[in-house]
């Protein structure tokens, strides 16, 4: 993979942190893997615990003109600067941390906005994921894995894949030599363009 933009922008890195805790397992495996990054790709980190976000609240038919937090501005802003956004979440019940579908929940609001075009300026652009769980068996993941790749394809991003390793309790993830070898050549995947199962049997039929 070549680290550009595909349309002549240098690549920059958002790593969205959405664990309960600090310095997670989760947190662990995507800094291994951006560890590997060139050093001339910005990173820029986001701890979704440390930000004082409000839970989101659909504002489409609501007339009032409340304007957005500072925290809402900080990750709006941060989202739209980077060209890969990596959604670095530990699997809780089989899905999102309640902090990560927050952030994500902001999206429909940005995609609602008066005179938004955050749709369009998100396309082309790549999502990525890291995940650890405490089962062996990653299969468990493949509801996080399908949220992600899902929302990449309605945005029409890119889609690098998911991150995916075995730990529960602190610093454990480093005995998962697997996800450890992976964490190396991770961002160096190929990102083709998100598409629906449907999409792709459409094309597989045509």
């Amino acid at each position: 993979m070549t680290l550009d933009a595909g349309n002549g922008s240098p690549r920059s890195f958002l790593f969205v942190l959405g664990s309960s805790r600090a310095d997670g397992n989760s947190e662990t495996l995507a800094r291994a893997a951006a560890a590997h990054l060139p050093a001339d790709v910005p990173q820029r980190w986001v701890d979704l615990n440390r930000l004082d976000l409000p839970d989101f609240q659909d504002g489409r038919h609501d007339t009032g003109d409340h304007g957005p937090s500072a925290a809402e501005e900080l990750l709006w802003q941060a989202t739209r600067e980077a060209t890969d956004i990596v959604i670095v979440s530990p699997l809780y019940w089989y899905s999102f941390s309640a902090q990560t579908k927050r952030y994500l929940d902001y999206w429909s609001g940005w995609l609602n906005a008066p005179g938004s075009d955050f749709k369009e300026h998100m396309a082309g652009r790549t999502l990525w994921g890291v995940t650890v769980m405490a089962d062996s068996d990653h299969a468990v993941a493949d509801g996080l894995i399908t949220g992600l790749s899902h929302s990449a394809a309605y945005m029409r991003m890119r889609f690098g894949g998911v991150l995916t390793g075995t730990g529960s309790r602190p610093g454990r993830i480093h005995a998962d030599e697997t996800a450890m070898n992976r964490a190396r050549t991770f961002f160096r995947g190929e990102t083709p363009l998100a598409r629906f199962p449907y999409e792709e049997e459409a094309d597989a039929v045509a």
